[in-house]
């Protein structure tokens, strides 16, 4: 027999269907079924895509536009015989396999990590139900479907019993969907309430299992505000490319006579090395490299801690979040609910009912709290129903009928209170008020009421709440508060993150709670009064802080009207009712005791448990963001000085003023070497948007700056006439390598010993490389005369001059809390 319940899916929008109990379990497949379809190879094993694979990896460093235009150079350089200018070539295979070594070995520990946090199956073999790995499911083996777990293999449904399905990973559609026997069941969805059985009907590549699973734990170098915006530079720097090159190179044949002379005399070759010089020194060969190292050690750095980033973007869009929606249970408590006691109500309570809280307990169906009675109340296995309404989160109370005759007759309710109970009903007033004390004393309540008769059941029948019954007793139950919640939400305060705390629990126990945890509330929000129209309920959560009673529809639209408001927000949770606002949120964050659906829609997941790690978290993505900005203005701003010295001395129709040599020494100084230390340091500047108006306001006029005290000191060179050509060479060298020295210093501020270092380590090497003669003579440096000397001096004060009055100007008008905060950007 089936009825109509309002809310649930089935049949119509909203409704789903309750069978009664008196479906005969299937024994499922036996070991030598298992066996056969294993040897035919109907199994629901898939090819891992849980990672990019080694030789996707190797593909993805390698093979750009950028390495083939430095390739392309490379060899030209060895068939012209420079093979010393050709050094580049040697940092670009370094800098690729630099990034290959560790995405693999991210991937490799992320992989490992992504494994131990895989769905499992629980099937019904030889009449024993097993939990297996998802890849040991077989075609027509019977999946047992519970509320929380994740559909592994498309399934035709055998037995149901409230089964209602939350398909919006397929869909998109958020209402959960009732499933009645004979419907399909997808993977990929998760059970939201209830339970049945499904014969399995589609694996491996035809399911949508492995896809979606897969998809859950794929490591990821995934879109975000810094991929966008480099992604954006690259672009451009790819449309200039090809007319910058072609200034170049014909100012480079002008320079040596023209086109023909060049060609017929063979100065061409001449030409043809600075050309290649100043097209590699337009390229930001590291920069992608160091923020996809960057994002790899810090998803690394978390894993060590317990931490499984699902998509690597979740390092840097924890960083920008301002707003944090806790759920309050397994969230700021430790998910552990335990029976605490009964409450009278003021009626004697009829005959059975700790049989019915006995049922109720060992009910496969139940929820967190309901289980709980089973330590305290047994079932014998003497009661057998005549019908069953599940628990839903939705309904917030569950119900049983048992048959005259038997030590518990009539109908039992369990659920919330003010849910179960109507205040003008006859002996509900007491133990509403009751029930309201305790509650308010931070403890989740709920009511046993019993009626007499059977629950009426029919196919065209809606089930509603008897209107003869009356509470039996009130059940107390118990939360541990996590030592570490208010350390954390403490934490969060002092960084600017608001909090919101969410709930499906009475707000008054909600509201103690959080009183317990240092959040300041002013007695909890019903959310049975929120307004539908998202602007006036994120008006409301203006207002208040703590929330009751909140559907899982409900927690989805307050994380969209938050977003609507311009927040970046973060929503933890365990439950499976907390699935769909996890995956609408920025970031998803799910607890260990999850269910298996609400992890594979969250970005990342707390393998132990531990709330206090998400300040961590938060610091690492701070740390990734706020070092891939300063080593980004490293490299832009040597694009902008190559592209303007490019363009000025092909329209000048004067030489490059550098060796590609020469180039590869001062960028590896003044750029490559500090970049790679300076973005795995410690940074804790708070994140805020427009990264690349940032990066490209400092590194295009500190650029300008650069390229000017190279042309100036050009000018000095050809005016003084004395000079030979490898002492201009020298000179430009010097210039850019001290100005660029300063840039590296403005941008490592706030200095400590460590950066001190690396910065003096770099000085070092720039007088190593211009004075030590193996390598002077490698580099074909050559020292100026003095006067020559003494200008080069000048023209580099007077550069480092302008970068410091660029660098407080721009800290001062885009970044003025940077001087609070000792940031650079």
């Amino acid at each position: 027999m089936t009825s109509r319940i309002p809310g649930s899916g089935i049949g119509e929008p909203g409704q789903t269907t309750i069978r009664a109990a008196d479906g005969p379990d299937r024994i499922g497949l036996s070991a030598a079924d298992v066996a056969v379809r294993v040897k035919g190879g109907l199994t629901n094993d898939a090819p891992d895509q849980s990672s990019r694979s080694l030789w996707e990896i190797f593909r993805a460093n390698v093979f750009t536009l950028f390495n083939a235009i430095v390739a392309g150079s490379f060899v030209l350089l060895l068939i012209l015989g420079q093979w010393r200018d050709a050094l580049f070539g040697f940092a670009a295979v370094g800098n690729a396999l630099i990034g290959v070594v560790q995405e693999y070995r991210a991937k490799k520990s992320l992989d490992r990590l992504a494994v131990l946090n895989a769905p499992r199956s629980r099937v019904l073999r030889d009449g024993v139900v097993q939990d297996i790995d998802v890849q040991e499911v077989v075609k027509d083996d019977v999946l047992v479907l519970r509320a929380g777990d994740q559909v592994t293999a498309d399934a035709a449904v055998v037995q149901a019993s409230g089964l209602e399905v939350d398909e919006s990973l397929l869909t998109g559609e958020s209402e959960p969907v009732g499933k009645d026997v004979g419907a399909e069941v997808l993977s990929g969805s998760s059970v939201v309430s209830g339970q049945g059985r499904a014969v399995v009907t589609r694996v491996g590549a035809e399911s949508f299992a492995s896809k979606l699973t897969a998809e859950a734990k794929r490591f990821s170098l995934v879109h975000s505000e810094i991929r966008q915006g480099l992604n954006q530079v690259l672009r451009w720097i790819t449309l200039a490319l090809l007319p910058v090159m072609a200034i170049v190179i014909n100012g480079q044949m002008q320079s040596q006579g023209g086109w023909q002379v060049a060609i017929t005399t063979g100065t061409w070759r001449i030409g043809a090395v600075g050309a290649v010089a100043s097209v590699i020194a337009m390229i930001p060969l590291g920069l992608v490299l160091m923020t996809s190292v960057a994002f790899a050690v810090g998803a690394v750095r978390l894993a060590r801690q317990k931490v499984l980033i699902q998509e690597l973007a979740a390092v840097e869009g924890l960083a920008r979040v301002d707003m944090l929606c806790l759920d309050k249970t397994g969230t700021l408590t430790v998910g552990k609910i335990v029976f605490d006691a009964v409450h009278d109500t003021g009626n004697t309570p009829p005959a059975g009912w700790k049989q019915a809280l006995g049922w109720f307990g060992a009910d496969p169906n139940a929820n967190a709290t309901a289980r709980c009675l089973s330590a305290e109340f047994r079932d014998e296995g003497s009661l057998r129903p005549l019908s069953s309404v599940p628990f839903s989160s939705a309904r917030k109370w569950s119900a049983v009928s048992f048959s005259d005759g038997t030590p518990a007759a009539g109908t039992w309710l369990l659920g919330a209170p003010e849910m179960v109970l109507d205040p003008k009903q006859p002996d509900a007033g007491r133990a509403l008020e009751t029930a309201a004390v305790l509650a308010a004393s931070g403890l989740r309540t709920l009511v046993l009421a019993h009626a007499p008769g059977a629950l009426l059941i029919g196919d065209d029948v809606e089930v509603e709440l008897p209107t003869d019954h009356a509470p039996a007793v009130l059940l107390t139950f118990q939360e541990k508060v996590r030592p570490d919640a208010a350390r954390t939400l403490s934490y969060f305060k002092e960084q600017g993150v608001e909090v919101k705390i969410i709930s499906g629990d009475d707000p008054r126990t909600v509201a103690a709670v959080a009183r317990k945890v240092g959040v300041t509330t002013d007695g909890g929000f019903d959310a049975r009064q929120l307004p539908d129209d998202q602007e006036e309920m994120a008006e409301v959560m203006d207002r208040h802080t703590v929330f009751g009673r909140v559907t899982p529809a409900q927690k989805k639209d307050m994380v969209r009207a938050l977003q609507r408001r311009g927040h970046v927000v973060a929503m933890t949770g365990d439950g499976v009712n907390d699935a769909l606002a996890l995956k609408e949120a920025d970031i998803g964050i799910a607890m260990d005791s999850a269910a298996a659906a609400t992890k594979a829609v969250s970005r990342l997941v707390l393998l132990d448990g531990q709330f206090d790690r998400l300040p961590g978290v938060v610091a690492e993505g701070r740390r990734v963001i706020a070092n891939i900005e300063r080593v980004s203005m490293l490299f832009l701003a040597k694009t902008a000085y190559a592209v303007i010295i490019s363009i000025t001395f092909g329209a000048l129709l004067w030489d490059f003023p550098f060796l590609p040599r020469q180039l590869s020494a001062t960028d590896g100084i003044t750029i490559g070497i500090p970049a790679f230390f300076l973005a795995l340091m410690p940074n804790a500047r708070r994140y805020r948007s427009g990264f690349l108006k940032r990066s490209l306001s400092f590194a295009v006029p500190a650029g300008l700056i650069i390229a000017l005290a190279v042309l100036t000191i050009n000018t000095y060179s050809l005016w003084e006439g004395s000079s030979t050509t490898a002492e201009q060479r020298t000179a430009s060298a010097l210039v850019l390598a001290l100005i660029a020295l300063w840039v590296l210093v403005v941008l490592s501020r706030p200095l400590n010993r460590w950066r001190v270092l690396i910065i003096a380590a770099m000085w070092a090497a720039l007088g190593f490389v211009l004075v030590v003669p193996p390598l002077r003579d490698f580099f074909d440096f050559t020292m100026p005369g003095w006067n020559h000397l003494a200008a080069s001096a000048v023209v580099a004060l007077a550069g480092a001059v302008a970068v410091e009055v660029l660098f407080r100007y721009h800290r001062q008008r885009l970044n003025p809390d940077a001087l609070e905060h000792g940031s650079v950007s």
